[in-house]
């Protein structure tokens, strides 16, 4: 069964309601106007873009197609996810590191289970949900990591000053950055089917997928999704907090 065609009409047709939040904004004064314009402008236009290079890529050899693809998602990811944590000592190259070694653990483990072969059309958008999630679990792994420091400063100070270590001082942070990072994903493998359907068992049943089929992949992409959070949320915040002392333990002030 192949997936059912979507004419330029018909795109164009749900396109044009964007009108409705451009009307709403000017109604209300939300200011919003130009930004709901400019975003969906640019959201078309990426994914048209990406059509076109995804076409290519699929054409490369598979290593090529791979590499290439999956080294500018790890690239895009580490600056994007890295700006939440400006100021934090070696943050790109700590960023980089955990992204690349999930993207590398969990497409092994696809890889060596046979969930798929190994082909651009693929692992791409396999690597493309791991590497995001992650980036995204990152990210507020930081920012939150970075104001509680900020909140934090005099608690984490009287503690060193009454003979804490950085550990015993920064628990209560590390406590909170984690849980921070990880109850969005936590919320949504609990309502996952309930609330909505994922995007990729959504994705099979479109293209002709049995919904059994259709579950089974959706539990391999979301538990994988799911690890790969939390271990990025945990390597990250577990690693970058020790920078927030100097070699003496006592708390520097970050640039941020």
């Amino acid at each position: 069964m192949q997936s059912p065609e979507i004419s330029n009409l018909s795109l164009m047709f749900i396109i044009v309601f964007v009108i409705i939040p451009v009307s709403l904004s000017y109604l209300f004064s939300l200011g919003l106007t130009k930004p709901v314009l400019w975003s969906s402008f640019r959201g078309i236009v990426q994914l048209f873009i990406i059509g076109y290079v995804l076409t290519f890529l699929f054409d490369l050899p598979s290593w090529q197609g791979i590499g290439l693809w999956v080294g500018v998602m790890i690239v895009v990811a580490t600056l994007n996810a890295s700006q939440k944590g400006e100021g934090i000592p070696y943050v790109k190259v700590v960023v980089f590191s955990i992204i690349a070694l999930i993207e590398i653990v969990i497409i092994s483990l696809w890889l060596l289970f046979g969930y798929i072969p190994f082909s651009p059309e693929k692992v791409i958008p396999v690597s493309g949900m791991i590497i995001g999630n992650s980036m995204i679990a990152i990210g507020l792994a930081l920012e939150r990591l970075q104001s509680q420091f900020k909140e934090e400063r005099g608690r984490i100070l009287a503690a060193l000053s009454l003979g804490a270590n950085p550990k015993q001082s920064s628990l209560q942070i590390i406590r909170k950055t984690l849980k921070a990072a990880m109850i969005p994903n936590i919320d949504g493998l609990k309502t996952i089917g309930l609330v909505q359907l994922p995007g990729m068992m959504t994705g099979l049943i479109l293209g002709g997928v049995s919904p059994l089929d259709a579950v089974r992949y959706q539990i391999i992409i979301s538990l994988s999704i799911f690890v790969s959070v939390a271990v990025c949320a945990m390597l990250v915040t577990i690693i970058l907090y020790r920078f927030y002392f100097n070699d003496k333990m006592q708390l520097i002030e970050m640039n941020t």
